[in-house]
């Protein structure tokens, strides 16, 4: 009986195999060059397979002969084949796309489309030009899209952003790391690719400009950088890069700097595949030395009030006249501590380590499929803010389950930080300061000098700096041993009162997902979609007011999308998308979104495009729950349960009590800045004029939803070689959200014309940093032009033009700051050849960037104009299936910086080895 069920199992596998069809074969180029990663798929089935990196394949599929294969791969237009027998090779040529225009898009409408026909501007940045790019990586190689900028914060964190209105802080701007919003829960806003993808595992990157809130929600304000990876059952096998070199600027000299990532992929069968990446970056990061004194405190360190951008302590300062209870023989004079340079409180590591892991699981051998992903990084680097923060062993994990298949998504994942040992470098100055002498008795050292040189006989200058040297006997010198044990001291200590360490474990949790069902009917494509956000904050109250306990609060929305293709004439098309989504806050009314565009194409070879479509953005976790004593000014979020949690005790001056009556010490709260304040630029004239009429009462509103509205027109046109893709845009904001600062007099009520009145003149005061909405008319406009074309026979030539500009009236709203903070042009031109002789290709990349105006809260000034080119050669060895390239970024080595208060950004030269990246 065994032996008869043997032979019938036997006999059923060699029909079964007999029944299939094999094929095998290689995938080549025009000039007979292997094409990896090719994907191959029989034409009306889910059965297909991929090339390895010598173009090899090998099918197996039950459909017999005839059939016919569709090929396909990024970079090249698609073909057919046809198969004719069993065990048939083949010997398939792609040729190369002529433009980028025809490769396939998801972002700008949730589902698969032309690159040419997408209804709203689109950049994209696939693997030729990661392989091709002469940045350092990939994600740096995004700043030559047109529209983008990067503004480097340090050597791992560049914040990327398109059409203005940025800080580092960048909340107007998303990035998804395949579907998954890499915002970090504490910060509210990506940390570029510190802890991001492997340059090894990135399948494509899309950059979506402008405002996408009718798809993507809030925040999806400004636009959306979404980045997709490599799938195992696509993508097998072991690849890897190895990069060496060094960085190379003034202040800092040339340091080592080192980058290496590995990608192990394997499909076990049609229903089972994995993959795990790693990466590691070491190098030391761009040295800020900026020691210009900041507006107002005297341009070097001979100034009695001086307060460096890049030198930390010095912000503790205090009229001495006002201290010594107004005795005559003082100066009406600021006086500051002495601070520490910002190289005495980093050793400026910078450093990335990240892994993924992905478990992919196919049940019926189709396109269904449901897969886990986890994810975790940790790295060091600076980021600044309203202060300049070492970010230390800063760690954020994400870990996502998902269901999938070409018509749904359905996925939830959870994202959480951990500060490590990050610290603020500017409390670290300050209370280092005090750690060895308390400011009273700094500032009494340096009166009771003063008063005693000018009775000796001293003149002004003599008597400041012999005050000065005896309120610093027994300053804590760097290098020190001393300076050691209290720098350590400091920066574990979360008490800004005392230290300046950050503690937070903040996580969300989200849930979104899609569905598509076009695949039902032909008429009309419909969408409709949802998601669910949960926030939990715990910065065991050292950034948001989570003093007793997490703060949670949630947020949802929905949408529906239409799209329909009409055939007008044979040679017109005519593409028409509507959009809507509704979203709410638990704090705020529901906002609807919409959005509606029309897209004609001509010939096949023009296409013209229009959009209408709005945005919104929710205040974030900081707008609403922040509570920071920051230095220059208290931070305190304006939700309305926050206001009263952020109370401090404050001392009053003498003069208060003596004349006014008042306690030695005063309790006030945050909500003091929304209902008991004056705008700071109106204190400002006050100081100047000592007229009580220049003081004007802010109580600014508690904050609400920013909201704007976008007008967008374009083109993208295909003219033999060359390409052209052009856009302009409009945009108009409504209760833009920014901060304002504000000073809350510590008795009296803003607007009595009294009491209110003598307490900002003895500074009895604190300065607030409010969270708000203004009444204030702000629009921008803009347009970009991109060419690429071939020149010289085999050469690729692109050039791109940005112009972007603002309207708004800062001479009537004195107090508010917009941030727009880019250039009003940038140009950016490529040129190289990616098979200049058999192997061999370059890639060289200019950028020039006009002056433009810096505003956020660490500091305010010009940017110069200025220019830089990278450049790379590279060499592949299709037998080692290895690629080497030399490359160097800012090769013109004029250090250059973009914004107040960072590193100047100098060179890089590397040398790189990949490994069968497919």
């Amino acid at each position: 009986m065994m032996r008869t069920i043997l032979l019938f199992v036997a006999l059923v596998c060699g029909a079964f195999m007999y029944g299939q069809t094999q094929v095998s074969g290689v995938v080549v180029d025009q000039n007979n060059i292997p094409v990896p990663g090719a994907n191959l798929l029989v034409e009306g089935t889910n059965e297909g397979a991929v090339t390895d990196f010598d173009g090899n394949f090998s099918l197996k599929t039950n459909v017999k002969p005839p059939f016919k294969l569709l090929v396909s791969s990024i970079g090249f237009s698609n073909t057919t084949v046809s198969v004719t027998s069993n065990n048939q090779k083949l010997k398939i040529t792609l040729k190369e796309q002529q433009t980028q225009l025809d490769e396939i898009v998801i972002s700008a409408s949730r589902t698969p489309e032309r690159l040419f026909e997408s209804p709203v501007t689109v950049e994209r940045f696939g693997l030729k030009e990661i392989k091709n790019t002469a940045s350092a990586d990939f994600y740096d190689g995004l700043e030559n899209l047109k529209g983008v900028d990067i503004n480097t914060n340090s050597l791992t964190f560049k914040a990327i952003n398109t059409r203005g209105f940025a800080t580092f802080a960048n909340t107007r701007f998303m990035q998804l790391v395949d579907g998954m919003d890499n915002s970090t829960p504490a910060l509210n806003f990506p940390i570029g690719n510190l802890v991001g993808m492997n340059e090894v595992d990135v399948q494509s990157v899309e950059l979506l400009p402008g405002a996408a809130s009718a798809l993507y929600g809030a925040n999806a304000f400004n636009g959306i950088l979404f980045m997709r990876s490599k799938s195992p059952f696509d993508h097998t096998g072991i690849s890897a890069y190895y990069k060496q070199g060094i960085t190379s600027q003034d202040a800092a000299g040339d340091n080592t700097y080192r980058d290496l990532g590995i990608r192990v992929a394997h499909k076990f069968s049609d229903k089972f595949a994995a993959k795990v990446n790693f990466g590691w970056l070491k190098g030391t990061d761009w040295m800020a030395a900026n020691y210009q004194g900041k507006p107002g405190t005297g341009a070097n360190r001979d100034a009695l009030g001086y307060d460096g951008y890049n030198v930390y302590g010095d912000e503790v300062s205090t009229n001495i006249r006002a201290a010594s209870g107004g005795l005559g023989l003082v100066p009406d004079v600021v006086v500051s501590r002495t601070g520490y340079n910002e190289r005495d409180l980093t050793d400026y590591n910078a450093e990335s380590v990240k892994a993924d892991w992905g478990l992919y699981f196919r049940p019926w051998a189709n396109d269904f499929e449901i897969q886990y992903v986890g994810k975790v990084g940790t790295g060091t680097t600076i980021y600044q803010g309203t202060n300049r923060y070492n970010i230390d062993g800063f760690t954020q994990q994400q870990h996502k389950l998902e269901l999938k298949n070409d018509n749904f998504f359905l996925r939830g994942y959870v994202v959480a930080d951990s500060a490590g040992d990050s610290y603020d470098m500017v409390f670290t100055g300050i209370n280092i300061n005090r750690s060895w002498k308390s400011d009273q008795q700094w500032f009494g050292e340096y009166i009771q000098t003063y008063v005693a040189q000018t009775l000796g006989g001293a003149n002004d200058a003599s008597a400041h700096a012999v005050a000065r040297a005896v309120a610093e006997t027994g300053r804590i010198q760097p290098g020190t041993p001393e300076f050691k044990a209290a720098f350590n001291k400091v920066i574990s200590d979360p008490d800004f009162g005392t230290g300046s360490k950050f503690q937070d474990a903040s996580k969300y949790y989200h849930a979104d997902g899609n569905y598509n069902f076009s695949h039902l009917w032909d008429d009309i494509e419909v969408q409709v979609g949802g998601s669910y956000r949960r926030y939990s904050l715990n910065s065991f109250g050292t950034i948001y007011t989570d003093y007793d306990g997490n703060i949670d609060y949630t947020e949802f929305g929905a949408y529906t999308q239409l799209q329909k293709e009409l055939e007008l004439s044979d040679n017109i098309k005519l593409k028409l998308t509507g959009s809507i989504r509704y979203d709410k806050s638990e704090f705020f009314d529901g906002f609807l979104s919409p959005r509606i565009s029309t897209g004609f194409t001509i010939n096949n070879n023009h296409n013209i495009r229009g959009s209408f479509q709005t945005g919104f953005r929710n205040p974030t976790t900081q707008d609403l729950f922040i509570g920071l004593d920051a230095g220059r000014a208290i931070l305190v979020g304006s939700a309305p349960e926050n206001l009263d949690r952020y109370v401090r005790t404050y001392n009053v001056s003498a003069s208060g009590q003596i004349n006014y009556g008042q306690p030695a010490t005063i309790e006030q709260s945050g909500g003091a800045a929304y209902n008991n304040s004056y705008t700071a630029a109106s204190a400002t004239a006050f100081a100047a004029s000592e007229n009580p009429a220049d003081l004007q009462v802010a109580n600014p509103g508690l904050v609400q939803p920013e909201k704007v509205t976008s007008y967008e027109i374009g083109y993208r046109g295909k003219l033999n070689k060359t390409t052209v893709d052009m856009s302009i845009y409009y945009n108009k904001y409504q209760d833009f959200i920014s901060g304002e600062l504000v000073l809350a007099p510590l008795y009296g009520q803003a607007g009595d014309n009294g009491l209110s009145i003598a307490a900002i003149a003895n500074g009895d005061y604190k300065v607030y940093q409010t969270y708000n909405n203004s009444d204030a008319d702000i629009d921008s406009y803009g347009g970009s032009i991109g060419i690429s074309t071939k020149v010289l026979g085999n050469f690729d030539l692109s050039g791109n033009y940005t112009y972007t500009k603002q309207e708004f009236d800062q001479s009537k709203h004195p107090g508010f700051r917009t941030n727009f903070n880019t250039p009003e042009h940038k140009v950016k031109v490529g040129f190289g050849n990616t098979e200049l002789f058999k192997n061999f290709g370059f890639n060289l990349a200019w950028r020039w960037s006009d002056t433009y105006y810096w505003q956020a809260t660490f500091g305010d000034g010009t940017i110069p104009a200025y220019h830089t080119m990278d450049a790379q050669i590279n060499y592949s060895l299709p037998k080692l299936k290895s690629t080497f390239k030399v490359g160097a970024t800012n090769v013109l080595g004029e250090d250059y910086f973009t914004a107040i208060g960072t590193g100047y950004i100098g060179s890089m030269y590397y040398v790189s080895w990949t490994i069968n990246n497919l």
